[in-house]
């Protein structure tokens, strides 16, 4: 079946971004629910975008006519940090967005009989995990798949690599500016890919019935240690540094102090607990998807390093393996 008329919630984002793009094309009807309309403007060039609204998609009337009308909602949003509470798995911020809003898409859905949904989230994801991200990452999977009136399909991608992520800039930035890198959880092990994957799957998985009812791991070609993602950024960038990994109570001790600090948290306790838990797929991209994963060194040197690809750096290597 084709689903033409899509609500895309998150699409203002990272992955979203690259998503509508990968949609935007003749026929496509895309709407996009954003908080603030300047986080948006990107994407009012794309013919296929009818619509960039600023509405809160927590708002259940709102929810009902964002969705009204539309043949298809894909829901990217997401949120890495959150409060505790006590005597519950995760604090309220991660409840609502991970588990919360899933579940009112759905009812709403339901209720408007739109048929189809699909829904980002995470490697690791489990109501039992060891972290509140991770636990209200699989309530939220469960809550997707609530209704049998909608047809969900659900994506577990690991860190997510591309220009203008929040991963390998990250250190990219911090190794411009710190002498040494001090870092915990550094044996941790990921297994990145690249956002253009992830929005062919999302792009592959959309028109493809057969796709309803199953989980997804996305994931690329090759497992690395944090430390070892770490030192490429360094290296893509021009700056690097030297890496030292942090023992769990020192660890644990950087972790409380940045959560602490003024502006945004860039790693906190509860993103310590969720690196107990290798962020390794269990096998290759189902071929259904029909992806062959990129590589990280074949596209992370050139945006870390602020030059397009075949601009001329790819002559002489970057870093040596």
């Amino acid at each position: 079946m084709e689903y033409r008329s899509i609500l895309v919630i998150g699409g203002s984002g990272f992955i979203g971004s690259h998503l509508i793009a990968k949609l935007n094309h003749p026929g496509y009807c895309i709407t996009v629910p954003t908080r603030r309309l300047a986080h948006a403007q990107h994407l009012l060039v794309l013919p296929a975008v009818e619509d960039v609204i600023e509405a809160s998609v927590h708002d259940d009337a709102t929810l009902l006519q964002l969705i009204h009308g539309k043949d298809a909602v894909i829901n990217l949003a997401g949120i890495l940090h959150g409060k505790a509470a006590a005597n519950a798995p995760y604090g309220p911020e991660f409840a609502r967005a991970h588990v919360e809003l899933p579940k009112r898409i759905v009812a709403a859905c339901a209720e408007l009989g739109v048929r189809r949904y699909l829904h980002m989230s995470a490697l690791g994801a489990n109501s039992k995990g060891p972290s509140m991200y991770l636990r209200s990452k699989g309530d939220g999977e469960a809550a997707a798949f609530s209704n049998p009136h909608v047809s969900t399909t659900v994506f577990r991608p690991s860190v997510v690599f591309g220009d203008k992520d929040r991963f390998l800039n990250l250190f990219a930035s911090l190794q411009r500016f710190l002498p040494v890198m001090l870092l915990g959880a550094a044996e941790a092990k990921f297994q990145p890919i690249y956002v253009e994957d992830v929005a062919q799957a999302f792009a592959a998985a959309l028109h493809n019935d057969r796709t309803a009812g199953r989980y997804y791991e996305l994931a690329g070609p090759k497992v690395y240690t944090l430390r070892e993602l770490v030192q490429l950024a360094g290296v893509f960038s021009g700056h690097p540094r030297p890496v030292i990994g942090l023992p769990p109570l020192l660890a644990r001790l950087q972790a409380w102090l940045l959560e602490h600090l003024p502006g945004e948290t860039l790693m906190s306790r509860d993103n310590l607990d969720s690196m107990r838990v290798n962020n390794v797929a269990h096998g290759p991209i189902a071929p259904e998807l029909g992806i062959v994963p990129t590589a990280l060194e074949a596209v992370a040197p050139y945006y870390l390093r602020g030059a397009p690809p075949h601009s001329g750096l790819g002559d002489t290597p970057l870093y040596h393996v």
